[in-house]
């Protein structure tokens, strides 16, 4: 039976040419034109697949992308965007998208990532018991190798990973979105004496207020409202190895006091249930917010926060440690060449070149996405500036401008941070300083608002 696809996206004709496109590939499409439409089709037909973009008319794709999360926990999720929205991307991977791809879309480009993001939820979903569905569908980790890194910072990072692995210490992993948290809590559990015993991870962003509960402790049958049956929760699922709570500061405050009596007292209780359960887990958790700041405004407990920070690790964004970046670019390309069946040998002097300069807002998830989708297209040797985002070697370029002419008197740099500084001030105000607020109307994560703060010293 085909798999079905739930197209959103407000062009008509684009719409039509996509939906078109995936029926000719033997999907089963369901087009509609907004998110209100959308989120109606839900009640007639869950989809395997929803593909939105984020532009949308009545509600953005990571609006939509949440009530989907929410009404049909089951379907896999790919967001459409502008290159330029990299932090847009990146916010919808923190909401649970598989993937996002680029506009505009290249065909072969699109129909892999659909491929894949299906048979990710095929291998969570289907024929599985109710237990490995949970843990699988969470799971998701790739077997993929951690890389150190050749600079002095990396290098302490790995030594971190090393001492801390034998022990029995909760960790609080800290870094930016796509710098390899995930990896990292996969390493130190593989490097530590559980490593033959579970390793479960769950993403908290992507966790609804009303199931955060159920999904870490499970549920008793009637509990609530859809709880036909008895359910293991996270904690139980990953006895006597490694839970790794993702996005842990976006735990709804109420599941934090469970969580933490679960950590203090080793025993969890399902919801509806009145048993208590002994569990033996270790707990690494990662954030890419401040945590100072969201206990500050009451978002976070502190007194969990001390629990789970027993040892702390910092993972550098990748543009800190752009000595580091030949080594990812060949990993990342043997894995493109290996799932694309491609003989690529390397890239250019001229996209070494803008790979160097850019920023990489992304950090390694973009990387590999921009790597990834250069094989692809790639049908030489080498790949060159024709295979990478325009985008991408344009803002590299105005940043090589900005440099230069800062180094001959004309400092754009600073009057482009003045009004960045004045604008950051104005926004702040207008939100009366909550930092959430202000983050999402400059289209930030909370953590590049904090670094800003910090680098242009604004008191907030």
């Amino acid at each position: 039976m085909p798999q079905t696809i739930l197209v959103v996206d407000d062009d008509p004709s684009f719409n039509n040419m996509l939906s078109a496109f995936l029926k000719r590939n033997n999907f089963h499409v369901n087009s509609v034109f907004s998110s209100a439409s959308a989120l109606a089709s839900l009640s007639e037909q869950t989809p395997d697949l929803v593909l939105t973009d984020f532009k949308l008319p009545d509600m953005d794709g990571l609006e939509l992308m949440r009530e989907i999360k929410d009404r049909a926990p089951n379907a896999s999720m790919i967001l459409m965007t502008n290159y330029s929205d990299v932090r847009t991307a990146v916010k919808s991977i923190q909401l649970g998208a598989f993937e996002f791809v680029t506009k505009p879309v290249n065909p072969d480009e699109l129909l892999l990532t659909v491929n894949a993001a299906l048979k990710q939820s095929t291998k969570s979903d289907i024929n599985q018991p109710s237990e490995a569905k949970s843990l699988g569908k969470q799971k998701a980790v790739s077997d993929r190798k951690y890389i150190v890194g050749r600079g002095a910072k990396a290098r302490q990072t790995w030594e971190h990973i090393q001492l801390v692995a034998p022990t029995k210490m909760g960790v609080l992993i800290l870094g930016e979105s796509g710098t390899g948290k995930e990896y990292a809590a996969k390493m130190i559990h593989e490097s530590s004496k559980r490593s033959n015993e579970a390793f479960a991870a769950v993403d908290c962003g992507a966790l609804s207020k009303e199931l955060a509960a159920s999904e870490l402790f499970g549920h008793v049958k009637g509990a609530f409202t859809g709880a036909l049956a008895d359910k293991k929760g996270q904690f139980e699922l990953a006895n006597g190895g490694t839970l790794f709570l993702d996005e842990v500061g976006n735990l709804p405050y109420e599941v934090q006091v469970q969580l933490l009596r679960a950590l203090q007292e080793k025993k969890i209780r399902k919801v509806g249930s009145e048993k208590d359960i002994d569990v033996n887990v270790r707990i690494i958790a990662a954030t890419n917010e401040r945590m100072a700041e969201a206990i500050d405004e009451q978002q976070f407990r502190l007194d969990l926060y001390h629990r789970l920070n027993e040892f702390e690790l910092k993972l550098i964004p990748l543009r800190e440690r752009i000595g580091d970046l030949d080594e990812y670019l060949t990993h990342f390309l043997e894995e493109a060449n290996a799932e694309l069946e491609k003989a690529i040998k390397g890239v250019s002097p001229e996209v070494n070149a803008v790979f160097q300069q850019y920023s990489w807002p992304g950090n390694l998830r973009e990387l590999r996405n921009v790597v990834r989708r250069a094989a692809l297209l790639c049908q030489v040797e080498e790949i060159g500036l024709a295979h990478i985002p325009s985008t991408l070697v344009e803002e590299s370029r105005s940043e090589e401008q900005e440099a230069s002419a800062s180094t001959n008197g004309y400092d754009l740099k600073n009057m482009q941070e003045h009004r960045e500084k004045e604008t950051i001030e104005r926004v702040l105000m207008e939100v009366r300083y909550n930092k959430t607020k202000a983050a999402e109307l400059l289209n930030i994560d909370r953590t590049t608002l904090y670094n800003k703060l910090a680098k242009y010293n604004i008191k907030a």
